[in-house]
C-alpha cells in the first residue's frame, strides 16, 4: 500500500480542531498568569507577615516598609518562572499525572524559594538596602502561599485539559507501528482514554503472509515502514509508537533518521524492544502502558537557556579580554600576505542550517578548495592515504603540508588562534562555545545517516574531539565523541572541556 493512496482518501490529514496559534497562546497566557501569581504571593506574604501596607496612604507610591522587598520582586518572579519551566510544568502535550504534576510544582517552588532567599541576602535588594534586615518570615510565608496557589492553579488547569481532551479536541495525531498484541493493547488504551491526549490516526501492520493489512484493530493501515517519513509528513503525525519486535532494526532506525528532528516527531518503543535502545531514552507511563521515548531533544528548554546564557557570558568576556590580541593578529595577517583579515565560509549548523563561519585567514587569497574536498572524501571513506597511520596524519580531510597555507597561517592553525573570530558566531547564536566541529556543506553530503546525528546540537569552537587529540582521530571516532557529548551534555561537562582546551592548544593539537 502506498502512502500516496491514503492522501486520496478521507484520511487526508488528521487535523486538530483548534488553530495552530491556540496552544502557543495558551502557554503564553499560563506563563503570564504564573508571573502575576508569583508577584501576588510575595506581596501578600509581606502584608501577612509584616502587617504593613504596600502603598502609602496618600498616593500609589510604594511604602517605605515595602520598598526593600520591591527590589526582591525583580528577580523573585523570574526565578519562580524559570524553575517551573525547568520542571516541564508548561508541557501540555501527551499524558500527564496529577501526582507527578504536584511533585514537579513542589520541586519548582522549593528550589525557587531557596534561590530567592540566597539571591536576596547576597544582593540586598540590588545593593540599595545593604544595611536592611529582611524578615525571614516573609520568605517562609511566600513559600507556603506559592505552593498552595500554584498547586491549585496548575492542577485546575490539568483538570480543564482532561475535560477538553474528552471532547476530542487538540489530541496528538499518533501512528502505531506493529500488528501484535502490544499494538492492539496500545490502540485500545489510547482510544478508550482520550484524556491521555492521543488520537490514533493509522497503523503500519503486516499480515501473516508478510504483506500489508488494510486495517488492524479497527484502525486503517496507512503504508509500509519504508514509507514512514512520507506518512508522517502527509498525515501530520506527531507521535510514532513502535510495538513490533520483528521489524528490521536497520530499516526502523534508518526511517527515524530520515524523518529528522525538524518535524519534532516523538518516537516511542514498547518495553519488549529494550535490545535496540540507544543511550538517550526515557521511560514514561501512558495510561497503563509503559513507553520508552527515543531521540528526545538533546536539551530541555531550561538546559538550552542555561547553555545559551553561559555561551553569551563566556563569549562576551573572552572578546573583551582578547581584544588586544585580535589587533596584533590582524596586523600580522595583513603584513604576511595580501587579502582580507577574516575568512568567511559556509558551514552547517544545528539541524542542517547553513551559516557563515568566521576565522582568521590562514591561506592565500586565491586558495583552491578542491584539495580539501578530495582529502575530506578520502578521510570519510576511511582510505589509508587519508589517515596515513602516523601521529602527523591530517584529520578530517586536512591537507598535509598544504601549499595554500601562509607562513603566519601555519602558526595560527597550530595554536588554534585562527578560530577566535568564531566567538562572534557564538554571540549571534550560530555556534556554541562547546559542541561538535562545524562541517562544510560538501562534507555533510558524504555523511552516512548516523553521522547526521552530530547535527542535533549547535557546533562549537571546542569540543571532545579537540581535547581528545584531534590530529590522531579518525572521522568515525570524532563522530562517536560528538554523539557521546550530545547524549551526556551537562554544564559541568562543558566546563571540563573548556578547562582542557587550553592545554590542548599549548600542546599544538591544532590542525597540522
Amino acid at each position: 500500500m502506498k502512502a500516496e493512496t491514503i492522501i486520496e482518501t478521507s484520511l487526508l490529514r488528521e487535523a486538530n480542531r483548534v488553530p495552530r496559534f491556540v496552544m502557543p497562546l495558551v502557554k503564553t497566557s499560563i506563563f503570564t498568569a504564573d508571573a502575576a501569581l508569583a508577584a501576588l504571593c510575595f506581596t501578600a506574604a509581606f502584608v501577612i507577615r509584616e502587617n504593613q501596607p504596600i502603598f502609602t496612604p496618600e498616593s500609589w507610591q510604594l511604602s517605605r516598609q515595602f520598598a526593600p522587598y520591591a527590589g526582591v520582586l525583580l528577580f523573585a518572579v523570574p526565578i519562580r518562572l524559570t524553575m517551573l519551566l525547568y520542571q516541564n510544568v508548561y508541557r501540555l502535550q501527551g499524558a500527564f499525572s496529577y501526582t507527578k504534576e504536584f511533585v514537579n510544582i513542589f520541586k519548582a517552588i522549593t528550589v525557587g524559594s531557596l534561590l530567592i532567599i540566597a539571591v536576596t541576602f547576597l544582593l540586598r535588594g540590588g545593593f540599595a538596602y545593604r544595611e536592611f534586615s529582611y524578615s525571614r518570615g516573609v520568605f517562609l510565608v511566600d513559600f507556603a502561599l506559592s505552593l498552595i496557589v500554584f498547586v491549585i492553579f496548575h492542577l485546575t488547569l490539568r483538570r480543564a485539559q482532561t475535560i477538553i481532551r474528552r471532547r476530542d479536541i487538540n489530541l496528538i495525531p499518533t501512528l502505531i507501528v506493529g500488528s501484535n498484541a502490544e499494538a492492539e493493547q496500545t490502540i485500545r488504551e489510547l482510544q478508550t482514554r482520550p484524556d491521555l491526549g492521543y488520537r490514533v490516526v493509522g497503523v503500519i501492520a503486516k499480515d501473516e503472509g508478510g504483506g500489508m493489512k488494510d486495517e488492524f484493530s479497527n484502525v486503517p493501515a496507512v503504508g509500509t515502514l519504508s514509507e514512514l517519513p512520507t506518512i508522517i509528513r502527509q498525515l501530520g503525525i506527531q507521535e510514532v509508537i513502535i510495538t513490533d519486535n520483528t521489524l528490521s532494526q536497520e530499516i526502523l532506525f534508518e526511517a527515524m533518521m530520515k524523518v529528522g528532528r525538524q518535524h519534532r516527531v516523538e518516537f516511542r518503543l514498547a518495553p519488549n524492544l529494550f535490545d535496540i535502545l540507544p543511550q538517550k531514552t526515557e521511560v514514561e507511563q501512558i495510561g497503563v502502558l509503559p513507553m520508552i521515548s527515543l531521540f528526545r531533544e538533546p536539551l530541555s528548554d531550561a538546559e538550552r537557556i542555561i547553555k545559551r546564557v553561559s555561551d553569551i557570558l563566556i563569549a562576551t568576556v573572552a572578546l573583551i579580554l582578547l581584544a588586544p590580541l585580535w589587533i596584533v593578529l590582524a596586523i600580522a595577517i595583513r603584513l604576511d600576505s595580501r587579502g582580507a583579515i577574516l575568512f568567511r565560509q559556509e558551514r552547517v549548523g544545528m539541524d542542517g542550517r547553513i551559516f557563515l563561519c568566521y576565522k582568521f585567514r590562514t591561506m592565500h587569497a586565491d586558495a583552491d578548495e578542491r584539495l580539501h574536498r578530495e582529502a575530506y572524501k578520502k578521510n570519510i571513506e576511511g582510505l589509508d592515504e587519508a589517515n596515513a597511520g602516523d601521529s602527523d596524519a591530517p584529520v578530517f580531510g586536512k591537507v598535509k603540508n598544504d601549499p595554500r597555507v601562509t607562513g603566519f597561517g601555519k602558526f595560527l592553525r597550530r595554536s588554534s588562534l585562527d578560530e577566535l573570530p568564531q566567538l562572534l558566531n557564538v554571540l549571534v547564536g550560530d555556534m556554541s562555545i562547546v559542541g561538535a566541529r562545524p562541517p562544510i556543506p560538501y562534507e555533510v553530503e558524504e555523511y552516512a545517516l548516523w553521522h547526521r546525528r552530530r547535527l542535533d546540537m549547535k557546533p562549537g569552537i571546542t569540543g571532545l574531539w579537540q581535547v581528545s587529540g584531534r590530529n590522531r582521530l579518525t572521522f568515525d571516532e570524532m563522530v562517536k565523541l560528538d554523539l557521546y557529548y550530545i547524549e551526556n551534555w551537562s554544564l559541568w561537562l562543558d566546563l571540563k572541556i573548556i578547562l582542557l582546551t587550553l592545554p590542548a592548544v599549548l600542546r599544538g593539537d591544532g590542525a597540522k
